[in-house]
């Protein structure tokens, strides 16, 4: 495996949710192979008022994205015809606000 230092990250995108905030990041191995890791970053108080981090990280490899896409697709439209209302079908159609954009590396949460 090769050391993290040596992978080139080029792009990522950082999604704030409620107390979660998910990190897509676009990297490259030195042989320029191509990989996406979705991290979920969680902050928790612990005993002595502190913030720690509990982060879980999927690895998706280049020739996994359409089937990870797909799969991801078929189900949100699962859940979205077949176990919601249609008010919470529309609660969810409403507009939102653009998602932030910053790199997560000059924000304040981190994983």
């Amino acid at each position: 495996m090769e050391d993290r230092h040596d992978q080139e990250e080029i792009y990522s995108q950082r999604i704030k949710a409620g107390k979660r905030t998910y990190f897509f990041d676009v990297k490259a191995t030195r042989g320029q192979d191509y990989y996406l890791t979705i991290t979920e970053s969680k902050r928790r108080l612990r005993d002595d008022d502190t913030f720690s981090y509990e982060k879980h990280k999927i690895f998706l490899y280049k020739e996994d994205f359409a089937k990870f896409v797909d799969a991801l697709q078929d189900a949100v439209d699962y859940v979205r015809e077949e176990l919601l209302s249609p008010e919470e079908v529309a609660e969810l159609d409403r507009p939102r606000p653009a998602y932030d954009n910053d790199s997560y590396n000059n924000a304040t949460d981190t994983y």
